[in-house]
Order: structure tokens, then sequence, then C-alpha cells
């Protein structure tokens, strides 16, 4: 089996890291993957998008044409990539920044204020986590469990405390209920 991910919106928003995450649990989860960040010239407000391919087999191309499951987190990323997603796919939406429901009837759309809900958790930087965990809970891709020691493995010993902040917000994203 093998799942086609694309992350997208502004920089700044975890984008990235959300990618990264997906990339390090299909590792600790002993899948084959690839990991594509892409990003405009500036770090903070450009345009960042990641792809990110999980696979029981050898991944060929880190490309993502066509992705099964899209996470956007603003109105750009879905009227860029909406029509990209393959037949039957799933899209995340950040519902706090993108009022407009998504135009196809061949997917599945699941619509999630992460902006909103994060800053009323006291999390207000981590709506990509929020957005996150619902896509772990609807896509099935990777497990749940074991998400801390990943987090252990790429969040740096200076910013060790925000491993329990970033794991309150996946949490509350797979508990979600739209």
């Amino acid at each position: 089996m093998t799942t086609q991910i694309l992350i997208a919106g502004f920089g700044g928003q975890g984008v990235l890291f959300a990618g990264k995450l997906l990339a390090y649990k299909g590792m600790y989860d002993g899948k084959e993957l690839s990991w594509l960040p892409s990003y405009g010239p500036e770090m903070r407000g450009g345009t960042a998008n990641c792809s990110v391919i999980i696979s029981d087999t050898p991944v060929g191309s880190p490309i993502v044409d066509k992705p099964d499951v899209l996470m956007v987190m603003n109105l750009p990323s879905l009227d860029k990539y909406e029509n990209a997603v393959n037949a039957g796919g799933k899209i995340f939406v950040d519902s706090s920044f993108i009022e407009r429901k998504v135009e196809r009837s061949d997917v599945d759309a699941y619509y999630v204020p992460a902006t909103k809900m994060a800053a009323e958790a006291g999390v207000p930087t981590l709506a990509n986590m929020i957005l996150l965990g619902k896509l772990l809970k609807e896509t099935k891709v990777l497990d749940f469990e074991g998400l801390e020691g990943v987090f252990k493995k790429i969040v740096s010993a200076k910013r060790a405390d925000l491993i329990d902040a970033n794991l309150k917000a996946l949490e509350i994203g797979y508990n979600y209920k739209d």
C-alpha cells in the first residue's frame, strides 16, 4: 500500500514540520518513505508545502503530482491543489482560514477549525498538529501510538518542553468530531 500526501500552507504554519513528523513516524513504523519540502523565498509568510509518500514498498520518486491525501492550511493552497487529489482521496481543511467548501464530490473533505481550536487550547502555534491529528485518525496511514518517541527524535533538546504541547494538539485533532 502506498499513500501520497501533500501538506500546504503559508510559511510559519508548521507545514514542513508536520510532513517531517509523518516521515519520521513512517520510519519508526518500518515503512518506506519520502519527504520532500518546498518553500518560497520567505521563511515566514511565503508559501510552503511538502510531499510525503508512505509505502510498504520502496518509493521510486519523491514527487507527489496526484496526492491521495491533501492537508491545506490556507485558501491559496486549496485553490491550487484541490483538483490534483485522486478521486476517492481525502482533503483536510483548516476551516479557521478557509471559508469555502471543497467543490469536488468524488473526495472526502474534513473541515477542522484548527487555528481557532489551537488558540482556545492555549497552543496557538500548533494548528498544524491539530489538523495532522485529524488526518491520522481518518486515513489510518500510520498508527497514532508511538508519537512521543518520534517527537523525542525530531525536537531539539532546547525545545523539548514543547513535546507535551504538540502531543496535546495532535490528540485534540485526533478526537475532533466534525
